[in-house]
Order: C-alpha cells, then sequence, then structure tokens
C-alpha cells in the first residue's frame, strides 16, 4: 500500500533544510546595501479578457538573484513555493477593486510542465521512492535497484498525472484559478485558516470565490489512477477515500507554507517574489 505521509515528511524536511541552510547563509553573508530587484523573467499570468483592466503579480525571482552559499538550492526550493502563489485582488499592496490577471489554457498548462519536470519533483519522487523500498511497499517490485527503479517511475507519474488533474485538466473545465491566493496579513490564526480552507475554497479566472473542484476531483481521480500501476496499492472505496484524505492534509499542509513564506524569507533573506513589496505592473 502506498503511504502519502512519505510526501508530507519530504515536504517538511526539505523545508527545515531550507531554513537550516538560510541560517548558515545568514551568519555568514553581510546583509546587502541594496535590495536585490527581480529579474525581468517571463510571466506566466496572462490576460484573459483584455477589455478588463487587470494587474500582473511580480514574476519570481531567480536563484541568480541570491549569490549566497546554496544559493542554487535555496533558489530552487523557493521558486517551486514562489511559482503558484499570488496575492488576492483585495490584498492591501493592491488599490482597491484591483483584478488579478488570470491563467490562459495554454498558461495553466506551462504550469503544469513547469511544476512536472521541476528538479525538486524528481527529488520528490525519488525521496518517496526511498521510503517506499525501505518499508517494501509496493512489494512485487522486489528490491535492489530494479526494485528502486521502478518505485521511482511509479513516484514520479504520481506527481505528474495528479499535477495535470488539479493544475491543468479541472482548472480548464470550472474556469478555476490553480494558484494559491495569500492572504499575506492579519493574525496567524486567520491565515493559518485561509491557508486551510483553500483545498475548499478557490478563484475563479474572474478573481471570484468558487468551490475547488479541482482538489476534490484531482485527487479522487489520481488515486484512482494511481490504483493500475501500482499493485500493491490496498484497492476499494475506504481506501481511495482514506488516501484522498491525506492528499488534501498534505496540501493544506504546503499551501500553510506559501502562506508564510514570505516571512521565511524575509528573515533568512531568501530569494522570493514579493521581497520587496514591489508593486504590481498594470496589465493592458
Amino acid at each position: 500500500m502506498r503511504r502519502h505521509p512519505c510526501r508530507l515528511s519530504f515536504r517538511g524536511s526539505a523545508l527545515a533544510g531550507i531554513l537550516l541552510a538560510s541560517a548558515a547563509v545568514r551568519a555568514q553573508q553581510p546583509q546587502p546595501a541594496e535590495p536585490v530587484k527581480p529579474p525581468a523573467i517571463e510571466e506566466v499570468q496572462t490576460v484573459q479578457n483584455p477589455a478588463e483592466p487587470c494587474v500582473q503579480p511580480p514574476p519570481p525571482v531567480s536563484w541568480r538573484d541570491y549569490m549566497g552559499p546554496f544559493h542554487k538550492v535555496l533558489g530552487v526550493f523557493a521558486q517551486k513555493i514562489d511559482r503558484e502563489s499570488v496575492h488576492p485582488p483585495d490584498a492591501p499592496r493592491y488599490k482597491p477593486n484591483t483584478v488579478l490577471c488570470s491563467l490562459e489554457i495554454k498558461d495553466k498548462f506551462k504550469l503544469f510542465v513547469r511544476e512536472s519536470v521541476d528538479p525538486v519533483t524528481f527529488l520528490q519522487a525519488g525521496f518517496n521512492a526511498g521510503l517506499s523500498q525501505a518499508s517494501n511497499d509496493d512489494a512485487p517490485y522486489g528490491q535492489g535497484a530494479g526494485g528502486y527503479v521502478k518505485r521511482f517511475g511509479s513516484s514520479y507519474v504520481d506527481q505528474v498525472q495528479f499535477r495535470f488533474f488539479k493544475e491543468f485538466a479541472y482548472p480548464v473545465v470550472f474556469s478555476e484559478d490553480p494558484r494559491y491566493y495569500r492572504m499575506s496579513h492579519g493574525s496567524v490564526g486567520r491565515r493559518m485558516l485561509h491557508a486551510v480552507s483553500h483545498s475548499v475554497i478557490a478563484y475563479r479566472d474572474n478573481g471570484h470565490r468558487m468551490f475547488n473542484f479541482s482538489e476534490l476531483l484531482g485527487n479522487t481521480t489520481g488515486e484512482l489512477l494511481s490504483n493500475l500501476y501500482h499493485p500493491g496499492t490496498e484497492r476499494g472505496f475506504s481506501a481511495t477515500a482514506r488516501n484522498v484524505g491525506f492528499d488534501f492534509a498534505l496540501d493544506s499542509g504546503y499551501d500553510i507554507i506559501r502562506e508564510f513564506w514570505p516571512e521565511f524569507s524575509r528573515t533568512f533573506h531568501l530569494p522570493f517574489r514579493d521581497q520587496n513589496e514591489i508593486p504590481a505592473s498594470s496589465g493592458p
């Protein structure tokens, strides 16, 4: 049987590793005299309805903007967390009645591809495969190098097909924005509740709130498909429902990391999109 807590263990370990490494960086690096501006890289946000004025979130910063020790590793993790996170249109940094530029179909597909080929996705698949092999999950795969390769392949396919449904297919069908909208202000409790509620409440492409169909249907579809290529997975309604519940818990935990990532980044001087509260540029 696949154990989804492996994914949670990886994310927790990855975040702890980032914070520890960044603490070392902070101790070794002098504070920059001038704040680093984000690079002018290609944005995935586009205007779906040019007739309505909108604003573009600042693009993610690159690991090249952080030149301390471990800068490549830190930048890779930071970009993955930042790539799907934006401020909501009613955040204090925006003017009243601001509309956030939506994603076109091609941009949702581009987002899915970028997440699928992200180095962290491969690391996550390798980590999960190692845990699976150690506990002999999917026993028919066997042990040794051959068993590990099979587990790695299955774990990577898990990552890709879950992302396909949750970040592209269902967001297109339901006109849903697959990004996480940070609250970024208010009490810690309110922000925690906001992050957890994202598994239920999402934003439409037009900026209005909606039920998060992509989360529920994406996790359910992904679990049903994974039964086809995981030979040791427990089948049946109760097992599938339990795994879907794990997926909801893991995604909520990841949204909490996204919500508070700006604070982590400011504290440890990591690269992230809104490091200097750069104002959003106006869309067409």
